[in-house]
């Protein structure tokens, strides 16, 4: 058994003594290679906090987050940067392109920061957009392409470095139907094909139900988790709507 990410007693508590607020409280959760898995919770039960910690964007308070079993909680400077640039890929709600890039460019990039063969990084690129369906927009703007595309050029970008670990922050959150369906059909392609490992945070039960597991958290802990097995979707997503169910009026602003 392969564990990509291991995360182990992790606890974020933000503010001092009268005024602290504990966003954790202990977590323990294991990602094996070529998992997807979703993370879901109501507003404050610390789902965005656990992301931030995993991606470094934020530092825990105290516990352990080993990507590869490499300890983050004790990288620095450029070793962190290194790391967290061919290791880890993001997908945010907002697509974070550069407005100034076309698409190529905007997936090309950290590529290029790597100094990476440029002959190699044409390859890349196009292949990683083929796989998002966006092969025909590499020339395009950020504002020439639509929510949809913008997005999968995001997702092209997480993982054309080809990282251990993608993180994905409510994708679909901003995209209309159609779009974040077919965004959600590119990313369990690439999961299933490529056996790109991910974990993603969504409020939405359709969008978790794409996943093969599903954490719940609840007041900054693991409420309970939902594996998929050989269900078909419908199935889990009704599984999903049940736990949420079970957590009551603190998932209403989910439904």
């Amino acid at each position: 058994m392969e564990y990509v990410l291991q995360v182990s007693a992790l606890t974020k508590v933000y503010g001092k003594r009268d005024a602290a607020t504990r966003a954790l409280s202990g977590v323990d959760l294991t990602v094996e290679a070529g998992e997807y898995v979703g993370v879901m919770g109501a507003s404050g039960s610390g789902k965005t906090t656990l992301l931030n910690c995993i991606s470094t964007i934020d530092l825990p308070t105290s516990g352990s987050i080993q990507v590869e079993g490499k300890e983050l909680t004790r990288l620095k400077g450029k070793e962190l940067t290194r790391f967290r640039r061919e290791r880890l890929g993001f997908i945010f709600q907002d697509c974070n392109l550069l407005d100034t890039l076309t698409a190529f460019e905007n997936i090309a990039l950290s590529l290029s920061i790597a100094g990476a063969p440029a002959g190699e990084i044409a390859r890349r690129v196009e292949e990683t957009a083929g796989l998002l369906g966006i092969g025909d927009c590499l020339n395009k703007y950020p504002y020439q392409m639509s929510g949809g595309q913008q997005q999968r050029c995001a997702a092209a970008r997480a993982i054309v470095t080809r990282p251990a670990l993608v993180l994905a922050d409510e994708p679909t959150g901003a995209l209309d139907s159609k779009s974040a369906r077919l965004l959600l059909e590119r990313l369990e392609a690439l999961n299933r094909e490529q056996g790109t490992t991910i974990l993603m945070v969504t409020h939405d039960a359709f969008t978790a139900s794409c996943c093969r597991r599903v954490i719940f958290l609840r007041d900054g802990q693991v409420f309970t988790q939902l594996a998929r097995g050989d269900q078909d979707r419908r199935s889990f997503f009704s599984q999903i709507i049940r736990v949420i169910t079970q957590l009551g009026g603190e998932m209403e602003d989910v439904l």
